[in-house]
């Protein structure tokens, strides 16, 4: 979908495609090019059926060697820029295992904020008594608008629309195009993914090229390699688009129209005559992908049971900022730092109080002090030096809301103290992470390693980059 959309698709074409793809309703999204550029969220996930939501055949599956798992997984996760004058690309890939913050389910790898939050509210909607198809439906809205709210916490971009493409659309859009060219620096067997390859510059179908975006076993960084290859691809593609005369062709329009009608899902705020109107002198040069940069490749978990990619979400800020030409105005200050916040476990829950001011920290609050002592009280209080205090409300939402200011005068201004009792259900409980253990993390698996931001991979005419 990226490379239709920043290619345009085609001018002539782009009337039969709005009536073509499938629109998504009542999404909140950005105002669309206010701060001088369209950001658009591009996910590619793991579905088993197509953008009308119907079943793959089984020999559809088979074309694509994957079996019929029901899956939510959210596998790409790309934020695109383009400034509205349309004369470049940026694409900036996040990885799916990155831990960040998702709403309503607290730290996270953030391919679970759609999947997870689509079961938990389906799950809601049929006990209150809504049919399959109402539950499914609201379901993968609360979903999508998890991970789009997820994606702008984490890079301070506000999404302004929204695509979505299945399994299926990276092999038709493959095979409309004539086929894709890679390079491998080694030959690859990984029967997970299917992937089966020789080594150097090679042409693939769309089936190959399916499993060559989506094998991360066997490669040195997994995920993190995986992210490179699908960069690559799409580079390729995007650069086949460019530079031959598929826009010109068409019967190979023809196909585009047909993968995108069966694979692709869209906003229905997102006026595609208009956009490509803006696209249409872009160039295979100005196109480029990269990734976030990652704090710790070997992280954990809070709860230690998975392993996921650290991300802190200031330098994330900071590279997206430089990265996409964005001025300091339009990146908002963190309303948390420089608020000093202690925590109490005033409950019987080992661990709470470590664990949510780790939860804390995170999000840029100065850590304080943990204890544990009784409180005279059923529901747990968050202490300010005011009721009024700003920072005291904005301590209350990121606890998950629903928690009483009290005044301590003995406080400081930026100071506040959070005491939580056994109804605590907010981020860092043992409601939203599993059993913390002990306030002493001191044998968390947490091993520290830092990792570099990916190169920049340009769409240009020196043929593929040979990746892993």
């Amino acid at each position: 979908m990226i490379v239709l959309g920043v290619t345009g698709f085609g001018w002539s074409r782009v009337n039969s495609l709005n009536s073509a793809v499938t629109l998504l309703d009542d999404i909140e999204l950005g105002k669309g090019g206010d701060d001088g550029a369209i950001d658009v969220l591009l996910v590619g996930t793991d579905s088993r059926t197509d953008a009308k939501g119907n079943p793959l055949s089984d020999e559809e599956l088979k074309w694509l060697r994957v079996a019929g798992d029901i899956t939510t997984s959210t596998d790409t996760i790309l934020l695109i820029r383009i400034p509205t004058d349309g004369s470049a690309a940026t694409a900036v890939s996040i990885p799916r295992d990155s831990y960040v913050e998702v709403p309503g389910l607290g730290k996270s790898k953030i391919n679970a904020a759609y999947g997870a939050t689509r079961e938990e509210v389906r799950i809601r909607e049929v006990e209150s008594g809504a049919s399959e198809e109402a539950a499914e439906a609201a379901g993968a809205k609360a979903g999508r608008q998890a991970l789009i709210d997820s994606v702008a916490n984490l890079t301070g971009v506000t999404v302004d629309h929204y695509a979505e493409v299945g399994l299926l659309g990276f092999a038709l859009l493959t095979d409309a195009v004539g086929g894709v060219e890679v390079c491998l620096k080694h030959r690859v067997n990984e029967p997970f993914s299917g992937a089966r390859f020789r080594k150097g510059r090679q042409t693939l179908s769309g089936p190959e090229a399916l499993s060559f975006v989506r094998q991360r076993h066997d490669l040195p960084r997994g995920d993190l390699d995986r992210i490179t290859r699908q960069q690559v691809y799409m580079a390729s593609l995007a650069q086949k688009i460019l530079s031959s005369q598929t826009l010109t062709d068409p019967g190979k329009l023809s196909e585009l129209q047909d993968a995108v009608s069966r694979s692709v899902m869209i906003d229905d705020g997102w006026n595609i005559i208009s956009f490509a109107e803006q696209l249409k002198d872009l160039s295979g040069g100005n196109v480029k992908f990269t990734t976030i940069p990652i704090a710790d490749d070997q992280a954990w978990s809070d709860d230690g049971t998975q392993s996921v990619l650290g991300v802190d979400p200031d330098a994330v800020h900071t590279y997206i900022t430089k990265l996409l030409g964005r001025t300091s105005p339009s990146t908002p200050s963190n309303p948390r730092n420089g608020v000093k916040v202690d925590v109490v476990n005033a409950g019987t829950v080992d661990g709470l109080a470590s664990n949510v001011a780790g939860v804390l920290a995170r999000l840029g609050y100065t850590k304080g002090t943990t204890s544990s002592k009784p409180i005279n009280e059923f529901d747990s209080i968050v202490f300010a030096k005011s009721t009024d205090s700003d920072a005291a409300k904005q301590l209350v939402k990121d606890l998950g809301g629903n928690i009483e200011i009290r005044e301590d005068s003995s406080l400081g201004d930026d100071q506040l103290r959070a005491v939580l009792t056994n109804t605590y259900t907010g981020a860092g409980s043992i409601v939203q992470t599993g059993d913390q253990g002990q306030d002493d993390q001191s044998a968390s698996p947490t091993t520290s390693s830092t990792a570099t931001t990916s190169p920049v991979i340009k769409a240009d005419t020196d043929g593929p980059v040979c990746v892993n």
